[in-house]
């Protein structure tokens, strides 16, 4: 199991992620209005401004100040990390 770190030491399961978007739109703005009404919805922002929402195949919805892009790069080194790992046995 990797993790990935979105911020103030929180982690996220790698193996589990579906989406990593935007909270700009409409759309995410509903799904994440219906998680928190169902109570699936992560909030690891700390108080800071959303920039980015993590998506799970648990239909859970995770909240984090970092951006897309920088969650992304997180998630492509770990998964380096593994590929390294499995060349090396």
């Amino acid at each position: 199991m990797k993790l990935i770190n979105i911020g103030f030491g929180n982690m996220v399961n790698a193996s589990r992620l579906v989406a990593i978007v935007s909270p700009e739109s409409a759309p995410i703005k509903r799904i994440i209005q219906e998680c928190k009404e169902k109570g699936t919805l992560i909030d690891a922002t700390h108080g800071r401004r959303t920039r980015a929402v993590i998506i799970t195949d648990s239909d859970h919805v995770i909240l984090t100040y970092l951006q897309s892009e920088t969650v992304a790069n997180r998630l492509n080194d770990e998964m380096e990390d593994i590929d390294e790992e499995e060349d090396e046995e």
